[in-house]
């Protein structure tokens, strides 16, 4: 379970960036195409980091959809150019609150 920990952290790092990208609202993400950026590739990295836990640590949180994550992330990674920004920022408001709050309990639960 130690090598969880480092990706359930690095999940966290991600979403707290995702999270600052975020902060100033939609128009100021919609007009910023480095805020676009460095969003993607955090949900790229983070996408990976939840490939890299143990399918013990997911099963703690069958909620969350992990096989929907990975795939969410090869669109990411192969179809950049047909990126719907107003679907990532859905994406974004949608699903990373309850994934943060299943990987919180998931580090909680590593202590």
């Amino acid at each position: 379970m130690r090598d969880d920990t480092v990706y359930l952290r690095h999940i966290l790092e991600c979403i707290s960036r995702i999270e600052r990208n975020v902060a100033h609202g939609q128009e100021a993400f919609f007009g910023s195409d480095v805020l676009q950026d460095a969003t993607l590739r955090n949900l790229q990295t983070l996408s990976e980091a939840t490939q890299r836990l143990s399918d013990a640590a997911k099963a703690t949180q069958p909620q969350i959809p992990w096989p929907q994550i990975a795939a969410f992330r090869n669109v990411l990674v192969h179809n950049y150019l047909g990126l719907d920004i107003e679907l990532i920022w859905m994406v974004i408001h949608r699903d990373i609150p309850p994934l943060k709050q299943a990987v919180s309990a998931m580090l909680a639960d590593q202590r």
